[in-house]
């Protein structure tokens, strides 16, 4: 058995090594190409490798050859190797043709992008809950207002597991939400869908709650920064602003999940006695990391009124914690530093666009402001929810979104009869949240598809609907959100 299993792994590995090589072999056919092949006036050398650049990333990206964050780490090397005053001397030219070299240190610096430490300090806040045990303090506090009835015990959960992910990572909620329902599981039938239900809402309610602030999810960062780089479109958009029209949306989207798990997944059994165990800290650390907690909560709501940005907002736990000893180097060990790393990848995959001045030449040579502007919203959704569902929707965020900027640089005011450039930038970040049809598609999907209780037909029925729901709903919103100056572009 042990034989069998080597030989498949190593049948695996050899896989991957063959799509990295073709994926290698395709971006190098690209990258040595006639310029005149691209159809775009002007193109230069370094342009020309940016795209190459994007080609390698988009391939190893969907077909994971290698892992994503290891796709944005060979992002970031081959521009600072290829594309940046500290490119290889081979690799340089002085003829006209050849274009403007990038700064390495700017390609260096999406490592440490600004949006990044709005992350680092939502991971931080993340450890330092449940090292003091705030996290199950505000289970208990927040489930009892729900009673034993089974179907308001679903809405608990789903409420719950929905504000948890607004600020924790979704995948660490759905994990820890998972662990609250097991004694809940041994008070049901097994012969009910009870357990479906209750195992289904976590997952549903981590993907749906990550939209709701800048920090829920990934693709949220990306378009945020994008929407708010100084050099592009420079909308100011706040961590207050983003909450204050998606909020409300994640919540009627979370009571119309319940609606539809109640309805899909019957309780048989009426009432539910729930317990919900873990250790709670009394001490210095809970006052600490409570404290800390609402104060940078309330500074990320209210930073157009105290002027001072989300991102630096993050780093008063970082700096609070570090100071009291309530996170430790251990502790920083846990950060899940592969999705920093390939949000930064991203990060790097916009700045070559736009450093290398492709995005202009692509906006000169494409007649952007002759497409509809309809046309362009359903396609970047679609095409966004349907990757999202098969590969990270952080990659799929992180190629789209570049894109669709220089897309709508190109249309101009032609967008603001659906709103604005921010209705499809946005919708891209609402598009990748709602795709969680399969048990690849996210990793709460693929959590709770673990335990047993669900079966791939119940998670595409209620993900599909769901997803749908999500997206219309979601469109609309930014539509009129756009429409009423809101949000300005």
């Amino acid at each position: 058995m042990t034989e069998v299993i080597g030989k498949l792994s190593d049948q695996f590995e050899m896989k991957k090594l063959i799509s990295s090589l073709v994926i290698l072999l395709l971006a190098l056919i690209v990258w040595n190409l006639p310029s005149t092949s691209f159809g775009i006036d002007g193109l230069t050398t370094v342009q020309q490798r940016v795209i190459a650049i994007f080609v390698l990333a988009t391939l190893l990206w969907i077909t994971e050859a290698i892992p994503s964050w290891a796709t944005s780490l060979v992002i970031i090397t081959t521009m600072c190797l290829t594309v940046s005053d500290n490119s290889l001397s081979f690799l340089k030219s002085d003829s006209e043709s050849f274009g403007t070299l990038m700064s390495s240190k700017e390609i260096m610096a999406t490592f440490a992008n600004p949006v990044i430490m709005l992350f680092l300090g939502g991971f931080i806040l993340a450890i330092a809950a449940t090292k003091s045990g705030l996290d199950v303090l505000l289970a208990k506090t927040l489930i009892k207002p729900f009673g034993k009835r089974s179907e308001t015990v679903l809405l608990g959960f789903i409420l719950i597991t929905g504000t948890f992910s607004m600020f924790i990572s979704n995948t660490a909620t759905a994990a820890m939400m998972l662990v609250f329902l097991t004694p809940v599981f041994a008070a049901l039938p097994p012969d009910g869908k009870g357990r479906t239900a209750l195992t289904l809402s976590i997952p549903i309610a981590a993907n749906l709650g990550g939209m709701a602030t800048p920090i829920g999810t990934p693709p949220n960062a990306i378009a945020l920064q994008a929407l708010n780089d100084p050099e592009g479109l420079n909308m100011h958009i706040g961590f207050g602003d983003w909450v204050a029209f998606m909020f409300p949306l994640v919540i009627v989207l979370l009571f119309i999940s319940w609606y539809l798990i109640k309805k899909l997944f019957p309780f048989k059994k009426k009432t539910i006695e729930l317990t919900i165990t873990g250790e709670i800290h009394s001490g210095w650390r809970m006052k600490v990391v409570s404290i800390t907690f609402i104060i940078t909560v309330l500074m990320w709501l209210f930073d157009r009124y105290t002027g001072v940005d989300a991102n630096t907002v993050a780093m008063i736990p970082m700096g609070v914690f570090a100071v009291t000893g309530v996170i430790t180097k251990r502790d920083l060990q846990s950060i899940n530093w592969s999705v920093i790393w390939m949000v930064a990848g991203g990060f790097a995959l916009g700045l070559g666009l736009n450093g290398s001045g492709l995005a202009g030449a692509v906006i000169r040579s494409i007649p952007f402001g002759g497409w509809s502007p309809i046309l362009i919203l359903i396609i970047s959704g679609a095409i966004c929810y349907i990757l999202s569902n098969f590969i990270s929707n952080t990659a799929t965020a992180a190629l789209l979104v570049p894109i669709l900027v220089v897309a709508c640089t190109g249309m101009g005011d032609a967008l603001k009869q659906i709103g604005g450039t921010s209705t499809v930038i946005i919708g891209i970040a609402l598009s990748a949240s709602s795709a969680m049809c399969l048990p690849i598609s996210t990793p709460p999907n693929a959590i709770a598809h673990s335990t047993g209780l669900v079966e791939q037909k119940d998670m595409l029925k209620i993900g599909l609907i769901v997803g749908m729901v999500s997206l219309i709903l979601g469109y609309l919103l930014l539509f009129l959100v756009g429409k009423t100056g809101l949000i300005e572009g």
